[in-house]
């Protein structure tokens, strides 16, 4: 997995990030060899557009008390500014929905816990800045919101925690190091909107599959995700 990088001028249009989907089994309809696994983006089941509602009415809507995320999603808005960026609508609510932001954490079979970090410079291109959102228990994997100046925004995975990769990068080349990081990043989801019903849907059936009652009826979301894994081997 590679991503060019030409240095500190690196053209923004050129960057091509691999991509894929990193998650652990969904019992019987897809299988992990370990704790996660990256599964190819064109394997999964496609989504609708409700799925994608920035309102996130598929979890209940963003409405109700205020997240204790709200001061710092809003100290990140300012700082971003001051780089022309900014944080898409859904991730905004998701984060400031004391109802939403806790929605990884809960339903999370890896221990996967929410950790907003300010606005990092990314190594892969100049001027565009990540955000870490959710990292696993262990940092096998970290997930990125991944901000571009052209107002592109969409989600990342890595195994570095970049935030802390300056203090790891003592003694190292500069350039090298940076190649190193920006060659850790791969795109999973093209909005922040998809990959939130991705992940939650498919933790929600990884506790279905592995429960007592895993052979009753799917709720229809859940049903109409493991349906597209079930025509697949047919």
């Amino acid at each position: 997995m590679s991503v060019s990088v030409s240095g500190p001028a690196a053209d923004a249009a050129a960057i091509d990030f691999p991509t894929g989907w990193c998650a652990t089994d969904l019992g019987n309809l897809r299988p992990c060899a370990s704790t996660y696994e990256v599964y190819p983006l064109q394997s999964l089941p496609p989504l609708g557009a409700a799925h994608l509602d920035t309102g996130f009415d598929w979890l209940g809507g963003a409405g109700g008390p205020r997240s204790e995320h709200t001061e710092h999603l809003a100290a990140m808005q300012r700082e971003l500014a001051e780089a022309g960026l900014a944080l898409p609508e859904g991730f905004a609510a998701f984060y400031s929905s004391e109802h939403l932001c806790r929605a990884f954490d809960e339903v999370s079979v890896t221990a996967c816990w929410s950790h907003l970090s300010a606005p990092l410079p990314s190594p892969a291109e100049d001027g565009a800045r990540l955000v870490r959102f959710l990292r696993d228990q262990q940092d096998c994997v970290i997930w990125y919101l991944y901000l571009r100046p052209c107002g592109e925004a969409f989600v990342v995975f890595s195994h570095l925690e970049l935030e802390s990769a300056g203090r790891w990068a003592q003694g190292e080349p500069t350039e090298e190091f940076r190649a190193a990081m920006a060659s850790s990043l791969m795109r999973c989801a093209d909005t922040f909107e998809e990959f939130a019903y991705r992940f939650v849907v498919e933790n929600e059936l990884w506790w279905q599959a592995h429960s007592a009652d895993a052979g009753s009826p799917l709720a229809p979301r859940l049903r109409a995700y493991a349906d597209h894994y079930a025509c697949a081997a047919s």
